[in-house]
């Protein structure tokens, strides 16, 4: 039998607060199949790429700039919303991530599009290319170098061994 550590305790509680959070309550069917669900993911190690420790500081700073580009982009995006006169000028841009960023690509993409202004259309995991929509063109390189940014963070966060001989390519 497994022996439940006080990581995976705190991982499990993590993920069940998180699963009634986004249903809204935290009713019993709710705590019940967060449980549950929380005890299958944290249990699992299908598909892993790696074994590597979980950094917290990184993965607080990678959320700490998520949250900020959601407040600033949600102000940005509301008053090119009230403007009488539309200021947009749309692009499609390709932004490529390091080799070692490519396992975090969900999270990225993710990250990217849950702020208002700007989403990725496609990804490329071969390549380690997102290709994202931007309200505003002339912000691409300001763009670029926060997606490094929060690239850089997530690896730091979430750190994954790749075996030797691999390249960097899980």
């Amino acid at each position: 039998m497994r022996r439940i550590t006080t990581r995976r305790l705190v991982t499990i509680a993590s993920l069940v607060f998180a699963w009634c959070a986004l249903w809204g309550e935290a009713s019993v069917a709710n705590l019940a199949s967060g449980v549950v669900l929380a005890a299958l993911v944290s249990g699992t190690t299908i598909a892993t790429p790696g074994r590597g420790r979980i950094r917290v500081v990184p993965l607080l700073r990678f959320g700490a700039l998520v949250a900020t580009d959601l407040v600033t982009s949600t102000v940005s995006v509301a008053r090119e919303i009230i403007r009488p006169v539309n200021r947009t000028d749309e692009a499609i841009i390709a932004v490529r991530v390091p080799v070692d960023t490519r396992t975090h690509l969900l999270l990225l993409i993710v990250a990217v599009t849950v702020t208002p202004g700007s989403a990725v259309v496609d990804a490329d995991p071969d390549t380690g290319t997102l290709y994202m929509h931007l309200l505003h063109a002339d912000r691409r390189a300001a763009v670029t170098a926060h997606v490094q940014d929060l690239a850089a963070l997530a690896c730091a966060g979430l750190p994954v061994d790749h075996p030797a001989g691999a390249g960097g390519r899980p």
